[in-house]
């Protein structure tokens, strides 16, 4: 009877902790969802909005400002009036870390919204998309650049690939503009640099900021800096227009999905992983591309799909390899942290003999 009881009580625990991991994946899944369903919602709403053959309002760095302004005000109002979270302590966000840390950050994001809308106006979504890939051959390189990032052959091979693949369906593209690709390939570049800058800036100086506290820091200088370009390239033109009565309903709930994205980076992020997040990034990479084909009638030639599937492959191992390193980190730690609670251990046996040997004398 005895025995029947420790294996039925076995098999409990087994089943709570089976359940307990299934609970666990499930909601990984859940924020993995929400993550690519706002970032998907996102991004087809600011093209439907900057498509002069959609909502037909060209002004990107306007929107920017739109989305900027409103996120600084609803950062400000959970950090300062609601409190939900609590801003850096240490260090404390100082006005000379401030400007030699943050400013630089926001700026690069400014410029880095700016094109990357402005591309809208002139690529297909799904062409984007593609041109995206890069996101990881711009990150090596300027990590490698500023020392961040170590150089090896094989990982440069893997950024020719996913550059090739690119290049490919760069080529096979029906709708292809200059303007275009160079602007998103400059928003690819700006966010890159921003990317190693917060390496560089921030997390080296033990400085910790999640989506809220850095939009709290970012957005207000972000907008500051997006007025310059404003005032010189889209107000004489918004002027010009006169007659435009924006719509609150559509550039509210534009930026209250803008917003959401942030919060949803923070859950997925804080509950798994960034790789997790590069991973799903995949994943909404190709449900855009079928998107733009099937509903909004994007022309997609197989010859985009064949240079977007080799840039994939590369992006792929991209992601393979970071995992690989993490686990290895991760391995290493474990194995350092076992040797120091070994050596604690025998150092308190040690010291336990000595003071008994003396009792005996």
């Amino acid at each position: 009877m005895a025995v029947g009881k420790e294996g039925g009580g076995g098999a409990g625990v087994e089943g709570g902790m089976s359940d307990s991991v299934i609970r666990k994946v499930l909601v990984s899944y859940m924020y993995v969802a929400v993550w690519i369903f706002l970032s998907f919602t996102v991004i087809v709403y600011n093209k439907y909005i900057l498509d002069p053959k959609m909502y037909n309002w060209p002004f990107p760095i306007s929107l920017t400002m739109v989305h900027m302004a409103f996120c600084s005000s609803l950062a400000v109002a959970l950090v300062r009036l609601l409190r939900v979270v609590e801003l850096p302590s240490s260090p404390a966000m100082t006005p000379q870390l401030y400007t030699s840390s943050v400013l630089p950050i926001g700026a690069l994001y400014s410029l880095s919204l700016w094109f990357s809308n402005s591309a809208y106006i002139y690529l297909s979504v799904s062409f984007i998309q593609m041109l995206k890939a890069l996101m990881p051959v711009a990150v090596y390189s300027i990590g490698v650049l500023f020392k961040k990032e170590n150089f090896k052959s094989s990982a440069m091979l893997n950024m020719l690939s996913i550059s090739f693949g690119v290049a490919i369906a760069a080529y096979g593209e029906a709708r292809f503009d200059a303007r275009g690709v160079a602007l998103q390939l400059a928003a690819v570049a700006f966010e890159a640099t921003r990317l190693v800058l917060i390496q560089i800036l921030l997390t080296s100086k033990g400085i910790s900021l999640n989506p809220i506290t850095s939009l709290y820091y970012v957005a207000p200088c972000c907008l500051a800096f997006l007025v310059i370009p404003w005032a010189f390239v889209e107000l004489p033109r918004l002027r010009a227009v006169g007659t435009f009565q924006p719509d609150f309903f559509i550039f509210g709930t534009n930026s209250l999905c803008a917003f959401a994205l942030n919060l949803a980076v923070f859950l997925l992020v804080g509950k798994t992983s960034a790789l997790t997040m590069n991973v799903a990034g995949v994943v909404k990479d190709w449900l855009l591309i079928a998107f733009s084909w099937s509903v909004i009638r994007d022309t997609v030639t197989p010859i985009n799909l064949f240079g977007y599937g080799i840039a994939f492959l590369g992006v792929g191992y991209y992601n393979h390899v970071k995992l690989q390193a993490l686990k290895a980190k991760e391995a290493q730690k474990k194995a350092a942290q076992a040797d120091e609670e070994a050596g604690s251990l025998l150092q308190e046996r040690d010291s336990h003999g000595e003071r008994k040997s003396d009792n005996q004398a």
